[in-house]
């Protein structure tokens, strides 16, 4: 059995700076990294690297870092003969500014990610039956990740939403097909329609997201911890204290130890303990994919910090 993740795949242009540049303004910045990412590619090497058998589904560019990225996947341990070479497009690259305190600013140009259609569902749908969960995100078209989720679910596969980036209306459609939707304060909001800038609100947004047919929902309150609500229960998992350097690939790396979590056994409570740890783990080093905790750095931050 494996997890399938069904999303993006891009290369980060990372630049560092002092603090973030305001509109309008030019900022001398401090170093710059070229490092593999997209949530999709980031999820599935999160999970690779705990040592779950993990298969990534998606598209790059036949140009522009396309063969580096599929290959960055392979070296990390991902199964990758389901991502389709597109030769009309760049693969999706994403430009990203971090400041010393780690707050950052992205903006995703989609290139092969926007491409993605009935087709890569139809890979999909033709590996689903292996699966024990099927990871999603939103930076590929709304359309095929309905379309994934509904093959999901007829397959009887448990799906896990990171709504990311998140729209002003997600389909009323998706949300009977999530098993867990994972969103942070600011994603959480959007989709609700009211701020979420506590635990209090996020419970109450929580619940909002459960009306609407999810099974479960997750607000990640970064440094301040994680709400989790279901039918059954409503609880609260304290964030882990590390010296944040960059939160780029915290929010993928919190949904990799998740279903890492649950792909073991774990009841949900402890899964989500692993996932405040793994997004804990990504924020102490810069960039996407190589901040990713491997399964020894895990299991040790894990036996230090919940004895």
């Amino acid at each position: 059995m494996s997890i399938i993740v069904f999303g993006s795949i891009n290369i980060d242009l990372v630049a560092t700076a002092p603090r973030l540049p305001v509109a309008g303004e030019t900022l001398l910045g401090e170093n710059f990294l070229k490092v593999p990412g997209g949530k999709g590619a980031n999820q599935a090497v999160a999970l690779a690297k705990l040592g779950v058998p993990t298969q990534m589904v998606g598209r790059v560019g036949a140009h522009s870092f396309g063969a580096e990225l599929v290959q960055n996947l392979q070296d990390a341990g991902v199964e990758t003969g389901n991502i389709f070479t597109d030769e009309t497009v760049s693969s999706g690259v994403a430009i990203i500014t971090v400041a010393h305190n780690g707050d950052n600013q992205i903006i995703v140009i989609p290139g092969a990610n926007g491409q993605v259609d009935e087709e890569d569902v139809e890979r999909l749908s033709r590996i689903l039956a292996g699966a024990k969960a099927l990871l999603l995100q939103l930076e590929i078209p709304i359309n095929a990740v309905v379309a994934a989720a509904q093959a999901a679910k007829n397959a009887n596969i448990k799906v896990i939403l990171d709504p990311a980036p998140a729209p002003a209306n997600l389909p009323a459609e998706l949300y009977p097909l999530i098993d867990i939707i994972t969103p942070n304060e600011v994603e959480a909001g959007q989709l609700v329609g009211f701020p979420v800038d506590g635990e209090a609100a996020a419970v109450k947004a929580a619940g909002v997201l459960l009306q609407r047919g999810v099974k479960s929902a997750i607000v990640k309150l970064g440094a301040r911890g994680v709400v989790c609500a279901t039918e059954k229960e409503v609880f609260f998992v304290p964030a882990f204290t590390v010296e944040a350097v960059d939160t780029v690939a915290a929010g993928d790396a919190f949904n990799g130890g998740l279903a890492a979590g649950l792909y073991t056994g774990l009841s949900l409570h402890q899964a989500v303990v692993w996932g405040a740890a793994a997004g804990a783990l990504a924020a102490t080093k810069l960039g996407a994919q190589t901040s990713l905790p491997d399964r020894f750095t895990f299991d040790a931050f894990l036996k230090e910090r919940c004895r």
